[in-house]
């Protein structure tokens, strides 16, 4: 069964397709395709798995692929112009399509990519992790990172569509699928109590590839981004509560050496942090807090961040993320399971506690 959502961004809206067996099949990219010439954006390794299929699906366009190495410690603007190198090189005009298949990685540096050339191209998103198929496919988010600051450098760049084949999960490592699910639970914690009901009982068929979960996760989760997106796409309001955990995320990715920790990793750990910090605040009850801390760990992941970032790492690094405001640090808190706002208004003593317990 394929199951089709929309983001509702007026002429700029766009089709997320969840299913099995999509990527060799035309009739998911065709009617997104406006030119003749694509160019398929991939990594070391996924483009040996899942290459050949969206290039049989693409049979008739003039076709160009750029192959990158693989981690996010290649998200950079080195690397990043390899693609630029290649548009050039075959001659790609402004009506071309751009192609992102792979990860999360694979997906910002392809959008942000087709954000620059010649002011602004199309592409699609082809995620092949749980991670970027929850989250970081769907929205316009595209960017690299600067060795200070996850993401810093980016731009809004909106899909054509998002195609989601739930086949290339087959062969994603445990523990990436652990990684995905942190942006999973994330939707639970921040805006849908049901849904984080439901995880809890779901969790360890998550875990073993359970495909009927899998395809209810994900969709869910797509349909929740897909909701906030359309609200605010440029992040001015409520988007920014997509953003639970991702501050002191953010903090243990650069700290630790991009790479080191995967990004859902160092989320969930986040995660676990707010929640303490909510608690620390009076604002989440202990036992709210015990359940997003309980459901994380069941996800595989670890719930504490590592022992070489010391308090005063975690500070410094969290001043220079993109959600401080005239100085002031501001953060996804939470107040229940499925109740969250954004605020620089909480006492920074508390804080210093979360930061000097974990």
């Amino acid at each position: 069964m394929i199951r089709t959502l929309e983001v509702a961004l007026g002429d700029r809206a766009y089709p997320i397709h969840i299913g099995q067996q999509l990527l060799a099949d035309p009739r998911w990219y065709q009617p997104h395709i406006r030119g003749r010439q694509v160019m398929i954006v991939s990594n070391e390794t996924v483009a040996p798995l899942y290459l050949a299929q969206v290039e049989q699906a693409l049979t008739g366009y003039q076709l160009a692929r750029v192959i990158l190495p693989d981690g996010e410690e290649y998200k950079t603007l080195e690397v990043w112009h390899r693609i630029f190198d290649s548009l050039l090189c075959n001659r790609f005009s402004r009506d071309c399509t751009l192609v992102a298949l792979g990860g999360g990685v694979v997906g910002d540096m392809a959008g942000f990519a087709a954000a620059c050339y010649q002011r602004g191209v199309d592409f699609i998103q082809v995620p092949t992790t749980l991670l970027a198929q929850v989250d970081s496919s769907v929205g316009g988010k595209t960017g690299v990172n600067h060795p200070l600051g996850k993401n810093m450098i980016g731009a809004f760049h909106q899909p054509r569509a998002v195609i989601i084949d739930t086949d290339t999960l087959n062969t994603l490592p445990d523990r990436e699928v652990s990684a995905g699910l942190a942006e999973v639970i994330k939707y639970g914690l921040i805006r849908d109590p049901e849904f984080f009901a439901w995880l809890e009982v779901q969790m360890l068929s998550l875990r073993a590839r359970n495909g009927a979960a899998l395809a209810a996760a994900i969709e869910r989760s797509c349909r929740n981004k897909a909701e906030v997106v359309a609200a605010d796409e440029r992040e001015s309001g409520q988007r920014a509560l997509l953003n639970l955990g991702h501050t002191f995320g953010h903090a243990i990715e650069t700290g630790m050496g991009y790479g080191a920790w995967l990004h859902g990793e160092a989320v969930g750990v986040g995660m676990c942090q707010a929640a303490d910090l909510s608690c620390r605040l009076g604002w989440l009850g202990a036992a709210d807090r015990d359940r997003a801390r309980d459901l994380i760990a069941a996800a595989g992941l670890p719930t504490a961040p590592p022992k070489e970032l010391t308090p005063q790492t975690f500070r410094d690094l969290m001043a220079v993320d993109k959600k401080v405001q005239d100085g002031r640090l501001r953060l996804v808190l939470l107040q229940g399971i499925g109740v969250s706002l954004v605020t620089g208004e909480f006492d920074l003593a508390k804080l210093d506690e979360t930061l000097n317990q974990a």
